[in-house]
């Protein structure tokens, strides 16, 4: 663990990230294998709706459209996965119900790979035990809607165990942009100051929590100076109440 620069305080927000923090998916550099299995699944749903087959070099094409997307812009300004899907299947249409079909099916892959933390759901409940908020602020695959992540938290009892859930596509702006975390304090009532941010990536995590005002907690990775590192979020409980019983 490196040293800790940051107010000695226990926190009165601790607010997580979710991929590879409270349920672990896929890491970035192993997202191409994914990414062609939700091209396949949306594929599959515009052939049912067309009632023909594709071939099979149709789908390859796509894939590769669909890797040519997998970029987000330098602005962190959200790239919606249906604008991105319209793209890669060269679609004309901006009808809801069928940009909707397509996202649900691109995301089952990624939902299939979801493994909870076995230590997340106490941890939270401990955390909230004590008298401090939580909150979930997450980045979406892709610009994926926030309704299909709510109901990935529901499935793993993460909704119900958190006081706020904040995604990118509620804001418009994808972490390390200070919005989704400022919403999120918005949310609880917290003061950046006096909360927490626990994340796994360098980058979004730390350094978008730290240009939020908030005090950014690294997990699994060595933390830049002056950054908390925890081996697991497991580690969090006595970093938070030796803060507790000191004060």
């Amino acid at each position: 663990m490196s040293g800790w620069n940051a107010s000695s305080e226990p926190p009165e927000a601790v607010l997580f990230d979710l991929g590879n923090t409270l349920v672990s998916y896929y890491r970035s550099q192993d997202f191409a294998p994914v990414l062609r299995r939700c091209v396949a699944a949306a594929s599959a749903v515009l052939d049912a709706r067309a009632g023909t087959a594709r071939i099979a070099r149709d789908l390859d094409v796509a894939y590769r459209r669909a890797l040519e997307c997998d970029v987000e812009r330098s602005d962190h300004r959200i790239w919606p996965l249906g604008e991105r899907l319209r793209r890669v299947f060269e679609l004309e249409t901006t009808e809801p119900e069928t940009l909707e079909a397509l996202g649900t099916a691109f995301l089952a892959p990624i939902f299939a790979t979801a493994t909870l933390d076995p230590s997340a759901i106490p941890i939270l409940s401990q955390i909230r035990w004590l008298g401090i908020k939580t909150a979930i602020v997450s980045n979406t695959p892709w610009g994926s809607a926030s309704a299909a992540w709510r109901a990935e938290l529901a499935r793993h009892g993460l909704l119900a165990a958190v006081d706020a859930a904040v995604f990118c596509m509620d804001v418009g702006w994808r972490k390390p942009a200070r919005q989704p975390f400022e919403h999120a304090l918005a949310a609880l009532g917290a003061r950046a100051e006096r909360s927490w941010f626990v994340g796994d990536d360098p980058v979004w995590d730390v350094e978008g929590a730290r240009a939020a005002g908030l005090q950014p907690v690294l997990i699994g990775a060595t933390p830049p100076d002056g950054v908390r590192g925890v081996r697991s979020i497991a580690d969090l409980m006595p970093l938070i109440t030796s803060l507790k019983s000191a004060r």
